[in-house]
């Protein structure tokens, strides 16, 4: 698939023929399944200032948190007893000591059996060997945008080249890479939006995130416009059909912006991943990357799927009477 026709799928095709043609190749591809993946938001402290972020450095409205581990394996145990396929151990970008998420890593391991997902940005390669040898699987680290120089505007001090040097230094160690976009941030071309579906397809990627631009109240992109829901899905279709291999889900920033159909939208446009989150209820409002964030919970993510008319069996809780989802 060439830039061109990347294009003219992205604002010339039928809406509903696209998002067909989306369904059909993930189905194809993937089944009907759709991942659960478990979230857990173990500190915001982040060295970077990104513009669109509510964790910047610079942003002195936020408290701060780190979890303890004891807490962070709570956690852990709760989402692998809800159905979660998956721990996802997400952060801010900081310095932190890599023996203490060594030790993380392979007591959540233990605790759980499931694979486990890292986000904590871009690290010293030694740091992200020393947490594959502990036992993580895999590792989520957003391109954000296939334009180096909005890369630039958007991350002061840092270089799509540096992020990109990440990402090759995490596959050769072998981790399963994910990967990611905002749709509808200020400066964005619409034509480079083709640039990180090709991008993404390039690399390989095991999984993408691609999400509506949110603004956050303490950032210079507060009083930006959000990014477009419909156009968010139709690059969620030509994705799929460009890399139908990948892992996508469909986004909180979705579910955000339409509390009532984002997530089963995002489903049926090609997605195949939910992330509730287990981070501890007093401190999610903390983590507040954008303004208005929505809590996908486990209800959440049954209704999604059962409304997408995907599938997923998920331990039933006690207050609901037997039903697998269908």
């Amino acid at each position: 698939m060439t830039r061109a026709e990347v294009t003219e799928l992205l604002f010339r095709m039928p809406w509903q023929e696209l998002k067909d043609a989306a369904r059909q190749a993930r189905c194809e591809n993937l089944g009907h399944h759709v991942f659960v993946r478990g979230l857990i938001e173990f500190s915001n402290v982040c060295r970077r200032n990104c513009l669109y972020c509510g964790l910047r450095r610079e942003n002195h409205t936020v408290r701060r948190y780190c979890l303890k581990k004891k807490d962070i394996l709570a956690a852990a145990r709760t989402a692998a007893a809800a159905g979660a396929d998956t721990i996802v151990l997400q952060s801010g970008e900081a310095g932190r000591n890599p023996e203490w998420l060594a030790e993380i890593v392979a007591a959540v391991k233990a605790a759980t059996a499931l694979p486990i997902t890292l986000s904590v940005g871009e690290q010293p390669r030694s740091w992200y060997a020393l947490w594959k040898e502990a036992g993580a699987n895999r590792f989520l680290i957003r391109h954000e945008t296939a334009d180096a120089r909005l890369y630039a505007a958007l991350h002061p001090g840092y270089t799509l080249q540096q992020r990109r040097q990440a990402q090759e230094s995490l596959a050769d160690l072998g981790y399963e890479l994910g990967t990611g976009f905002l749709v509808g941030v200020p400066g964005q071309k619409p034509e480079s939006l083709a640039d990180d579906i090709l991008l993404t397809r390039d690399m390989k990627a095991a999984m993408c995130g691609v999400g509506p631009f949110i603004p956050q109240s303490a950032t210079p992109l507060a009083h930006a416009p959000h990014g477009s829901i419909p156009l968010t899905l139709r690059v969620m279709a030509v994705l799929r059909l460009a890399a139908p291999w990948l892992n996508m889900p469909a986004t909180t920033a979705l579910a955000s912006l339409d509390p009532t159909r984002g997530q089963q939208d995002g489903l049926e446009a090609g997605g195949n991943v939910l992330m509730p989150s287990f981070t501890p209820r007093l401190r999610q409002a903390a983590y507040r990357i954008y303004d208005g964030k929505a809590r996908v919970d486990m209800d959440a993510v049954r209704c999604a799927i059962e409304n997408a008319r995907l599938t997923h069996t998920l331990p039933v809780p006690a207050d609901m009477p037997p039903k697998e989802i269908q």
